[in-house]
């Protein structure tokens, strides 16, 4: 995953600290089912989005991940995060 002139390097969504923005760089959409990536675009997870981490879940696999897109909190799945690449703020 490559730099931007200055910026942090770009990671996966799943990797980004709680609370840091980021923006939304690359969707790979064929590692997300069909249904669940229309649902994630209606929701504005795609390519452009200015993002944080609200809230991480506790057990297991830390799953579902709280989002926030705007002023909108949305729950996502791991996988659906790890899916995402992301440049931080």
């Amino acid at each position: 995953m490559g730099l931007r002139s200055g910026s942090a390097p770009n990671m996966k969504l799943e990797a980004l600290e709680r609370g840091k923005r980021a923006t939304i760089i690359s969707v790979d959409w064929d590692a997300i089912a069909p249904e669940e990536g229309k649902r994630l675009r209606a929701l504005g997870l795609d390519e452009g989005a200015r993002i944080a981490i609200a809230h991480r879940g506790v057990f297991g696999g830390r799953d579902p991940i709280a989002v926030m897109v705007g002023r909108m909190t949305i729950a996502i799945r791991r996988v659906h995060a790890a899916a995402m690449v992301v440049e931080p703020a």
